[in-house]
């Protein structure tokens, strides 16, 4: 009987402590919103997949520089150019998830090397977090001036009628895949020639060596700007407002030229979501700040602000889809 009459208490005493534990444990452990608030506890490094002065750093550049007055703590930009991005990707991938680390990086990385590669050095899906793409540029299709191609039609004619004769340059995988899908679409061959750096074909372009090259509005709007050559189609169904005059696709008779390169952050595979959930909103904060989006527009930088991580992570895994597509009827590989 007597222990018929303590078992219930004692119940109750266990049931007691178990609350009061949990009690301390759930004020002792910081909710969700409260870990995102307090991070960053340190330094913020951004691993950038590309050289100082290219479009994709000098935009993260203009990010980190608000992002630092916003967190109150370093943003660093570390350039690991080279190497089409797989060393900076690499970096990334093997840091610790705590969002103190990021990627900088392009279509580059996370497009075209899941396809030109045999044997990819690292997974752009799985190994990654998507965080926010903050920038996009369709390209320009830049002629040569003596050459009289002063419509894309024009130009389309040329090349069908000199199957082989006329040539186009790159400098960079992204422009070549642009001059690649145009070329795949009128069905036309063409030469391609290669240059380190697109900026290093320019004298060719002027000089009538190659017949055009497509670029991103950031590296073509200096020439378009100084009229040195024919800017006859954007790769767009909309006009940029960086080069206003340049018709779109649609207006120079090919709908279906719409290729557009673009820059992204991404975050070590884990990293907490409400970290990357505070990167993104932060930075979209940042471009709706009217000195911040001026300096992006004024470079011929994104439109619009930073796309959302999941809208990101599912825009990724359909691009390396599109981009592939091109690669393989491009025949284009890296050893």
């Amino acid at each position: 009987m007597v222990q018929e009459e303590t078992a219930p208490g004692r119940v109750l005493a266990v049931r007691r402590r178990r609350l009061l534990g949990g009690l301390a444990g759930a004020l002792a452990m910081p909710t969700i919103g409260a870990r995102a608030s307090a991070w960053p506890e340190d330094r913020v490094t951004i691993i950038t997949s590309l050289p100082a002065g290219s479009t994709v750093d000098l935009t993260t550049r203009i990010y980190a520089d608000q992002l630092s007055r916003m967190w109150g703590k370093p943003v660093v930009v570390d350039n690991r150019g080279g190497g089409n991005g797989v060393l900076a990707c690499q970096m990334v991938a093997r840091a610790r998830p705590d969002g103190l680390t990021l990627l900088a990086t392009s279509a580059m990385t996370h497009a075209a090397n899941p396809s030109l590669y045999a044997r990819p050095p690292y997974d752009a899906v799985a190994d990654f977090d998507a965080v926010a793409r903050y920038g996009a540029s369709p390209f320009v299709v830049m002629a040569y001036k003596g050459l009289g191609a002063q419509s894309l039609g024009t130009l389309t004619r040329m090349l069908r009628d000199r199957p082989g004769d006329l040539s186009f340059g790159a400098g960079s995988v992204p422009s070549r895949l642009a001059s690649e899908l145009y070329r795949q679409l009128i069905d036309a061959d063409a030469v391609h020639v290669g240059y380190r750096g697109n900026q290093a074909g320019y004298p060719d372009l002027l000089n009538g060596r190659i017949a055009f090259m497509a670029v991103d509005v950031v590296g073509a709007k200096p020439l378009v700007d100084r009229g040195e050559v024919d800017a006859i189609a954007l790769s767009d169904d909309e006009r940029h407002p960086a080069v206003p005059e340049v018709p779109t696709s649609a207006e120079a008779g090919l709908p279906d030229y719409r290729f557009t390169t673009w820059s992204g952050m991404y975050a070590p595979k884990n990293t907490p979501r409400e970290v990357v959930a505070r990167i993104h909103a932060d930075m979209t904060e940042a471009y709706a700040m009217p000195e911040v989006r001026a300096r992006i527009l004024g470079m011929g930088g994104s439109q619009v602000p930073p796309m959302g991580p999941d809208e990101f992570q599912a825009f990724t895994i359909q691009q390396i889809a599109a981009w592939g597509r091109i690669i393989r009827q491009a025949g284009i590989t890296i050893e």
